[in-house]
């Protein structure tokens, strides 16, 4: 079993930055492919970064690329998500997801946090 709390979601000006933090607990939660989804009203989950365990793997959609950088750090159990340049289609409920090494799909979830983008 893993835990995940999210933390550092906020209001902020279009073109301004967030960084969100994700901290991971429970067994061996070092091993686990990262992942960062977003959903706005209305709309489905989307994923937005993912990093693997080796911290080297990354996945970003064009829709963030060049503007979110994912980064984890296995001693603190804890992965960033540096957000620049926001805009306001940004503006969604983050989620922290965790998935095994023998998983396909994402197994753990945090509780989400509020990013709102303001134009």
């Amino acid at each position: 079993q893993v835990q995940l709390v999210e933390s550092g979601g906020g209001l902020v000006q279009a073109g301004d930055s967030l960084r969100l933090s994700c901290a991971a607990s429970g067994r061996a939660s070092g091993t686990y492919t990262m992942g960062w989804f977003r959903q706005a009203p209305g709309k489905e989950r989307e994923l937005v970064a993912q990093i693997g365990w080796n911290g080297v793997t990354t996945y970003y959609p064009n829709s963030v690329k060049g503007r979110f950088t994912l980064s984890r750090d296995n001693a603190k159990n804890t992965v960033y998500l540096q957000m620049n340049s926001l805009k306001p289609e940004d503006t969604a409920v983050y989620y922290c997801s965790a998935k095994g090494p023998t998983n396909s799909a994402y197994i753990y979830w945090g509780r989400g946090t509020q990013v709102t983008v303001s134009s």
